[in-house]
């Protein structure tokens, strides 16, 4: 869903004059986040993501993922007169069944829309998004042939939506699951 997406921001990002960069870390190492402000655009990543700024509600008693492979949680925005990306990534574990977290996202991702469900082999399975300029988006949809362990539900359209990825954890009781907001735009819009 978000190789496209960040292959184009990482481009801007490096295009970007680093006039005002202000690289910004705690010293316990949590927060690690850089912002650049310019003529040309504004840049802010860091991992400094979590539910509420993925627009959502935390599942009661969810945890912030801690894994090696990868950061548990991912904040990118990248805004110029040409387009605008948003992109938040918070991964989390719960000691609850599947089922349960998705018949509590199923709900809350209701106030964004009508929710699609889909399954994949693996997060981010093999959905996209991309800066449009087009007034009517298009439509989410289940790629591949929609079977395997990951149940993704998706609301809004390619260049503005929210997602849910629940799994079950392997070789434990409980799930893991990723909160998702994206969105895009052109040069018409504001993110």
């Amino acid at each position: 869903m978000f190789r496209s997406i960040l292959a184009l921001v990482f481009g801007v990002a490096i295009a970007i004059p680093t006039f005002g960069a202000q690289p910004q870390k705690a010293d316990d190492g949590q927060d690690k986040k850089l912002d650049i402000r310019s003529s040309v655009g504004d840049l802010h990543m860091g991992n400094d993501a979590d539910a509420k700024k993925a627009g959502l509600p935390l599942y009661p008693g969810a945890r912030l993922r801690h894994d090696d492979e990868n950061s548990s949680a991912f904040n990118l925005g990248v805004l110029t007169e040409a387009f605008g990306v948003k992109l938040v990534i918070a991964k989390y574990d719960s000691d609850d069944a599947p089922d349960k977290i998705i018949s509590y996202y199923r709900e809350r991702l209701k106030k964004y829309g009508k929710v699609l469900e889909c399954h994949t082999r693996e997060h981010g399975g093999d959905s996209h998004a991309e800066v449009s300029d087009d007034e009517h988006s298009k439509e989410l949809k289940c790629e591949g042939d929609n079977t395997g362990p990951v149940t993704e539900l998706k609301v809004g359209t390619e260049d503005n939506q929210h997602a849910v990825a629940i799994e079950p954890k392997e070789g434990h009781s409980g799930s893991t699951f990723a909160l998702v907001y994206v969105h895009t735009r052109g040069k018409q819009g504001d993110i």
